[in-house]
């Protein structure tokens, strides 16, 4: 196996879905500069994200239709609905 394989930085991180507010440890690299406390007592690195498999249609089995400027009823309009 080759040295050197790996990233060096690879490190506990939090991340937060923060469309639900769902956060979750994990191992990454990702390089973030915000920090937080987690609920070991110890403070991580936190990466934000705005999708995760908490807020996912595919994983929650609900569609969240959002509509902005009227996208809806153009589409309705124009195909019919």
């Amino acid at each position: 196996m080759k040295k050197e394989g790996h990233p060096k930085n690879y490190r506990l991180v939090v991340f937060k879905d923060t469309s639900c507010d769902h956060t979750f440890l994990t191992r990454s690299t990702v390089e973030t500069k915000d920090t937080i406390k987690w609920d070991d007592g110890n403070e991580y690195p936190l990466c934000k994200i705005e999708i995760s498999n908490k807020s996912h249609p595919f994983f929650t089995g609900k569609q969240n239709l959002v509509d902005t400027a009227g996208r809806i009823e153009k589409f309705n309009k124009k195909y019919g609905r």
